[in-house]
């Protein structure tokens, strides 16, 4: 059986990562943390899809087996998509979600709600030992609240408001947000890549 090494090291990430994927045939998935001499990943991209891809070569290349990994993020239009690649570290390399969300508020202070349109977007790179496979990506567009409600998901979750649904994606059921989210729309794609992968390796194989 093949492993899938997910390259991250944020629990709650792996935790959504796993409910999404669901399970998949023929691969034994297994967290990054089984792999401690792995150090900390540099991501220098300017786009999702490119430190998804360092990221992805980086876990393959150090475990030789197939790995699997997600770079997502904000992008605030009134902010000329800023966060962005930055969105885990807005605040500093040491901020937490706390601290990002409190200068994405305060950026924002006093811009109207027609312009606090925004976007969360999703790549998801997978890679094995000969290089990367292929890259899924996927987005959902929202607005930001002016405060943030709701105790679910994770980093700006709470700000990110869907009016589709008249609340924010820390308001929703982990079983809707996972429906919706670009996270889940990028592993969609990713899954599909993966089963094809892994038929096309088996029948060389045999």
């Amino acid at each position: 059986m093949k492993k899938l090494v997910i390259a991250t090291r944020n629990d709650r990430k792996y935790e959504e990562l796993i409910r999404i994927l669901g399970d998949l045939p023929l691969l034994e998935v297994v967290h990054l943390a089984a792999y401690p001499g792995i150090g900390p990943i540099e991501e220098t991209g300017d786009t999702f899809r490119e430190n998804a891809i360092i990221k992805a070569l980086a876990v393959s290349s150090y475990t030789g087996e197939l790995s699997l990994a997600d770079d997502s993020g904000l992008c605030v239009d009134a902010l000329d998509g800023k966060p962005g690649v930055y969105s885990s570290r807005f605040a500093g390399m040491a901020a937490d979600d706390a601290a990002n969300i409190a200068k994405l508020r305060h950026l924002l202070a006093g811009t109207p709600s027609e312009k606090r349109g925004a976007h969360f977007i999703c790549a998801v790179a997978i890679a094995d030992r000969h290089g990367i496979i292929d890259v899924a990506e996927g987005r959902v567009d929202g607005v930001i609240a002016d405060a943030p409600k709701g105790n679910n998901g994770f980093g700006y979750d709470p700000l990110f408001f869907l009016p589709g649904y008249g609340k924010t994606f820390a308001e929703l059921d982990a079983s809707v947000k996972n429906g919706i989210s670009h996270r889940f729309r990028a592993l969609v794609q990713a899954r599909r890549l993966l089963v094809e992968y892994l038929e096309r390796t088996e029948i060389s194989d045999r």
